[in-house]
């Protein structure tokens, strides 16, 4: 079993990233392999709406985008999809709805790839702002049929600076709580 943690933040080594990476973490210790994807490394184009993932043949986006490319792959080859977004103006960054845009586009023509698997998200902000952001992020899951686990508490985090989600001590064990629950239901799935 595999997941994809995509930490949806332009910067990198940011609290977003230390979230992800923690709840992959965790998942290892599960027995659950785990891959990092940071959108700081492949700045994703928007989706056109121009159609053409749905007039090829090809499970992919018609798109020239270097940063997108392998990108269905993955989605494809993992079992769970661990998102991890900053809050910016009250909503994810327009790195991580980029890239779910166009995966989601694609998936709904080309045999709904995202159906039934796992999806969980891990929001972070300075102060306010996570609840709408985390509703956002799991909307993508729910109209793609994906699967929900929950944890101990809303899947978010306090920070700022860089490394400031680490002072967040509830924070931390409620993204374990749902690294554990997400490798539960895995393991139901399988």
């Amino acid at each position: 079993m595999k997941v994809l943690g995509i930490s949806g933040s332009p910067r990198r080594g940011g609290n977003t990233e230390i979230l992800i990476r923690i709840a992959l973490e965790s998942l290892a210790a599960e027995g659950i392999d785990g891959e990092f994807l940071s959108l700081a490394d492949h700045p994703v184009k928007p989706c056109t709406a121009c159609g053409g993932c749905a007039s090829t043949e090809k499970i992919d986006c018609v798109q020239e985008d270097p940063a997108f490319e392998g990108m269905i792959q993955r989605f494809i080859e993992a079992d769970a999809i661990l998102l991890g977004s900053p809050v910016y103006f009250g909503s994810a960054t327009p790195q991580m709805m980029s890239l779910l845009d166009r995966v989601g586009h694609i998936s709904r023509r080309k045999h709904n790839f995202l159906r039934r698997k796992v999806g969980a998200a891990i929001v972070v902000a300075r102060r306010a702002g996570q609840n709408f952001t985390l509703a956002q992020l799991n909307y993508f899951f729910l109209v793609s049929e994906m699967i929900v686990p929950g944890s101990s508490y809303w899947n978010i985090a306090f920070g700022r600076d860089k490394g400031e989600v680490n002072s967040d001590a509830e924070g931390i064990d409620t993204v374990k709580r749902l690294a554990e629950n997400m490798a539960w239901l895995m393991k139901k799935l399988a």
